[in-house]
């Protein structure tokens, strides 16, 4: 069941278990909090998107395409961001 308030959807836990598997879930998480760390990190050192394209040589509607969740960048891209900003990517356990 879609459930909106101020005409904005809320997010529907039993909506998701039961369209979706375990699987792809954790998958949209885990991209969700990536985007969320991107941004955060851009923001934190006060860089606008196209800041980031004149140091990371990516241009700046992929950036933008990438921030907002429209786009599965390769790799590489995402390692030329995240190392223009002095950050990396970890293999971390995941939080249970």
């Amino acid at each position: 069941m879609n459930y909106t308030k101020g005409g904005f959807p809320i997010w529907d836990d039993d909506f998701d278990r039961e369209h979706f598997t375990p699987e792809e879930i954790a998958e949209s998480d885990l991209h969700a909090a990536l985007i969320t760390a991107l941004i955060h990190a851009r923001q934190e050192q006060g860089l606008s998107q196209r800041q980031l394209e004149e140091i990371s040589g990516v241009k700046q509607p992929q950036i933008a395409r990438m921030e907002k969740g429209n786009a599965n960048p390769q790799l590489d891209t995402l390692l030329k961001v995240l190392a223009a900003m002095g950050k990396t990517l970890a293999i971390v356990p995941i939080k249970g």
